[in-house]
């Protein structure tokens, strides 16, 4: 919206907004923070008809009826909001909410498809400039696929978007950010993708999930091993190792590294065989 209108996007704390006339507003105040209310309120307060309002839901607390009745305007998103709030603002004007896909990209169709997902914060860009050399040396086409998680209670910082900045440059737009998947998601592209790409700060451990998740599916993973990675991985048998690799293998490797990785998730890292360690043996 800001974009559209030609106008910048600033913080009610903000210093900058003093420098603007009748600001626009445009809450939905059930999804604010506690701290956030009060703080709205009390600027809100000093800025009696001195900002316009875009009201995109309604519950009738206090705050919100404060901001109805400070606004010099009033918005609102659709006709029930319009009918529940004329009473109070007979002059609101009723309007609605365009589509928002931001980046409205279709997926191109590549020779290969490195799929790659886990915590925002731990990727590793340098890992995946030698990926977008050992990509770029098998002559083919590829496509990159980004899925991001956070934990509970964080957010995407200004460290993650420096990073995904970083690797649209490295893979020269050829990449595509897919933002939070579903299990479902995850199952399938891990099934169709050619690689799956995981980078760690020293190396795979034995309860990274992510990785563990993909070998089950039988997907060839690219990672990065070292003296404390599950013993049972070994470079191009079951895994690929980004540090030890030269060149990528073809088609038919990568599926016969793929069913290696399956068969040695299920025999050495599956729910059997940790169930049998944490549970004495009935018999």
């Amino acid at each position: 919206l800001a974009r559209h209108l030609g106008v910048p996007v600033l913080g009610i704390g903000s210093d900058q907004l003093e420098r603007h006339q009748k600001p626009l507003l445009s809450v939905k105040l059930s999804e604010f923070a506690p701290a956030d209310v009060r703080a709205l309120d009390e600027w809100v307060s000093g800025h009696v008809g001195r900002f316009e309002l875009f009201l995109h839901a309604f519950d009738g607390t206090g705050v919100e009826s404060r901001l109805l009745l400070a606004a010099a305007r009033v918005y609102c998103g659709n006709r029930e909001l319009s009918r529940m709030l004329s009473p109070a603002r007979p002059d609101i004007v009723e309007l609605f909410c365009p589509g928002t896909l931001l980046n409205p990209q279709r997926f191109q169709r590549t020779d290969l498809s490195v799929f790659t997902f886990g915590m925002a914060h731990k990727i590793r860009v340098p890992l995946y400039r030698r990926l977008r050399d050992l990509l770029e040396a098998t002559g083919r086409t590829y496509s990159l696929y980004v899925s991001t998680a956070l934990h509970e209670n964080t957010s995407f910082d200004d460290s993650f978007v420096v990073r995904f900045k970083e690797l649209l440059s490295i893979f020269n737009g050829q990449i595509y950010f897919m933002g939070y998947l579903s299990d479902t998601a995850v199952f399938n592209h891990l099934v169709d993708c050619t690689f799956l790409a995981a980078f760690f700060e020293k190396g795979l451990r034995a309860n990274n999930t992510s990785v563990n998740a993909a070998m089950e599916c039988g997907c060839a993973v690219i990672t990065n091993l070292d003296e404390d990675s599950p013993s049972g991985l070994v470079h191009m048998k079951n895994v690929i190792d980004i540090n030890r690799c030269d060149r990528l293998p073809d088609f038919e490797g990568a599926e016969r590294i793929g069913r290696a990785a399956r068969e040695v998730a299920h025999a050495e890292y599956g729910w059997d065989q940790l169930v049998a360690q944490l549970r004495p043996v009935v018999r």
